[in-house]
């Protein structure tokens, strides 16, 4: 009861996050409310590379319940002759979302990822000037993925793909549950799930049209902040791993 005492409205969420465009000075910008979904058409990974990304979950990353790993895309991508038909996917989904944007995909840094579930967490920290396209791989494992402040729950299932704010916070959970806990995905349960993920570059007009993003919102507070952060109510803040909601931070 204490946590919830405490807990802090939504409210107004501003990143402040190294511009680009300004030599890494800090920039005041809205967090995104939008959070754009589909569940594309895409082939199954072979069997043997799936089983090699569960050998590398399992084996190497020893991934716990929450964790979120990296896996190696070149490695994999010689394995994977369908790769360029996923990318391709995506490509064609985002260009239907606003001008030039899946121009901008194809300029974007991808990477591979794993995941046990997810905590609740945002990544406004580190990923301040970006926003995530995701394109999940696996089957549908019973998992959602949870965005508390928009209120979307969607089902992980071969082919979703999403694009959200770094700064909305999110998790993947157990679709019976109404939070994240580690009790959910106990060492037996089959839950690993496998997703490419694209960093689009927030400053750029078409990801900022698309997420409904504003710049400069703040910009006498983003010159006296020294960190890359999101604020909530002008106050400093992070995320319960649990619930998703946001608490103050002393």
């Amino acid at each position: 009861m204490t946590i919830l005492a405490k807990e802090l409205a939504p409210g107004n969420l501003v990143s402040y996050y190294p511009s680009e465009a300004r030599g890494d000075v800090l920039r005041s910008r809205t967090v995104g409310a939008v959070v754009l979904q589909r569940t594309l058409d895409i082939p199954a990974p072979p069997a043997r590379l799936l089983a090699d990304w569960e050998r590398e979950t399992s084996q190497q990353l020893r991934l716990e319940s929450g964790d979120v790993e990296s896996l190696p895309l070149p490695r994999a991508r010689l394995r994977w002759p369908d790769y360029k038909a996923c990318v391709r996917a995506v490509s064609e989904w985002t260009a239907t979302l606003a001008p030039g944007l899946g121009d901008v995909l194809a300029d974007a840094d991808i990477a591979l990822m794993t995941c046990r579930g997810a905590r609740y967490h945002h990544d406004g920290a580190q990923y301040g000037g970006a926003a995530f396209c995701n394109l999940f791989l696996s089957e549908d494992k019973g998992l959602d993925l949870h965005f508390p402040g928009t209120g979307q729950r969607i089902p992980l299932v071969r082919g979703t793909a999403v694009v959200f704010d770094t700064g909305q916070p999110h998790a993947v959970i157990d679709r019976r549950s109404s939070g994240f806990s580690v009790d959910d995905f106990p060492a037996e349960r089959d839950c690993g799930l496998v997703f490419l993920t694209w960093e689009l570059p927030v400053e750029n007009d078409a990801v900022a049209s698309a997420l409904g993003i504003a710049f400069d919102v703040e910009p006498a507070l983003a010159l006296r902040t020294d960190a890359a952060q999101v604020l909530v109510n002008g106050k400093r803040a992070e995320v319960c791993a649990a619930s998703g909601r946001w608490m103050p931070v002393d």
